[in-house]
């Protein structure tokens, strides 16, 4: 989903926040509580498995800015999955 917010920081300006939830690779279903994440890809949407980074070093590495105020950062959308058992 969506998160809009009447306050945001200005290095955040023109960039979206989204709702992720984690989610169990073999049956796709929620694994832990959902997150923001800055999309930096701008083409994330509702329902896409995407690829995030939930460490805020590497994702401000993303923006090359050590100022941003972010956490975690979409950085790949999954087209397809498969899953080998162990």
């Amino acid at each position: 989903g969506d998160v809009v917010s009447t306050v945001k920081s200005p290095k955040l300006a023109g960039h979206r926040l989204l709702i992720c939830q984690p989610v169990d690779l073999d049956a796709r279903t929620p694994k832990s509580p959902s997150f923001l994440a800055v999309d930096s890809l701008r083409s994330a949407g509702v329902s896409d498995l995407v690829l995030c980074i939930r460490e805020g070093s590497g994702a401000r590495l993303i923006f090359q800015d050590e100022q941003i105020p972010v956490e975690a950062v979409i950085v790949g959308i999954v087209d397809d999955l498969e899953v080998v058992p162990d």
